[in-house]
């Protein structure tokens, strides 16, 4: 229970729904064999530590930050420029932490502290506007970011694919340096949820949650709500450009697109409902379901799109071709909203409520 800071998933449901995930993407490097599967793996991995720091925002304290996606690329661009410029070593990829990290917090700081008194409308509104303009400056500034083109950069050579660390012969499998980032990846993502669900569960947590149901009431106890919103602000940059430095550890590569788009920020909201809102454990189920259905649906739908027309079904064919996985995915996000209101986590933390409660009766 201290591993969960006391608070444990309130449903066998969700506890197996969780354990199976983290089990899958332990076991993804000798269960899927395969450059996609293992991909797909560290990319949920990355997005479900940079949705639970979105969450923390969203959830907990009820502010709209558009922003998110800045602290993700500051994260990103900070190792590519640093292993990039000072080329494939350790002392560039701490210099990257070095940098990235306080300016991510340090950002954090003045858009809270100069936008969190106000309504939180004008919050969202400010981000916003801070994250384009800094969108606009990282493709402007091409020769410190490589401006659309992106830097694509080499790793220390111990994360390299082409160190082998344990070899095929010796258990059946081979350990090579690309294996290696990626449990790199799966720990870091790992810790960064876990120290999110202490905050959420420490009394400044709790000071969080006040504030999200009535910011009056909490400033009337006496909580100095300014700074307990921005102090949750800062923590979520940090994360937020942790995950980005994670994934640009992974792809080699930080670019406008992989960065700094705004369908990125789109794709967090999407998982956050998803899984649902003021729950950690849902940003791994949220990001879970959202990049197995981005990366797979397409394939699902054309060989059931085949089998519909070898069985001459009428219409089918034309509804399930691959070409519209997004209206699917629209569809599927539509229905998770109307029958989970509350996540796909409230939603079986309610199912075993009910259940619990039936038998107590």
């Amino acid at each position: 229970m201290m591993i969960l800071s006391g608070d444990p998933p309130r449903s066998r449901i969700l506890t197996l729904v969780l354990v199976v995930i983290i089990l899958a993407l332990a076991a993804t490097p000798f269960l899927f064999p395969g450059a996609k599967a293992l991909n797909v793996a560290a990319k949920i991995c990355v997005f479900a530590a940079l949705v639970a720091s979105y969450d923390l925002l969203l959830g907990y304290t009820g502010s709209v930050s558009f922003a998110h996606t800045m602290f993700y690329g500051i994260g990103s661009y900070a190792i590519a420029i640093a292993l990039y410029g000072m080329g494939p070593n350790w002392a560039a990829v701490a210099t990257g932490i070095v940098v990235g990290l306080p300016l991510a917090a340090l950002l954090a700081l003045a858009i809270g502290l100069f936008s969190l008194r106000v309504a939180a409308i004008f919050f969202a509104m400010i981000t916003l506007a801070v994250a384009s303009a800094f969108q606009v400056l990282a493709s402007q500034l091409s020769w410190l970011t490589g401006g659309e083109d992106g830097r694509s950069f080499q790793l220390p050579e111990l994360l390299r694919p082409g160190t082998v660390l344990i070899p095929k012969s010796l258990f059946g499998f081979e350990i090579n340096g690309r294996i290696l980032t990626f449990y790199l990846v799966f720990a870091v993502s790992a810790l960064m949820i876990l120290a999110l669900l202490r905050v959420v569960n420490s009394p400044f947590g709790r000071v969080l949650q006040a504030i999200r149901e009535n910011r009056f009431r909490a400033e009337a106890l006496g909580f100095r709500t300014v700074f307990h919103l921005t102090y949750a602000n800062c923590l979520a940059a940090l994360v937020a450009a942790s995950a980005g430095m994670l994934n640009a550890l992974w792809l080699r590569y930080a670019g406008p697109d992989t960065s700094l788009s705004f369908s990125i920020m789109l794709d967090i909201l999407l998982m956050v409902v998803i899984g649902g809102m003021g729950t950690i454990y849902g940003a791994l189920i949220g990001a879970t379901i959202f990049i197995l259905a981005q990366n797979y649906l397409q394939s699902l739908m054309g060989v059931a799109s085949n089998a519909a027309g070898e069985a001459g079904l009428p219409l089918l064919p034309g509804l399930l071709h691959p070409d519209r996985w997004l209206l699917w995915l629209g569809l599927l996000f539509i229905a998770s909203v109307y029958f989970f209101p509350t996540g796909v986590v409230g939603r079986l933390r309610k199912a075993s409520g009910d259940k619990s409660a039936g038998s107590s009766h």
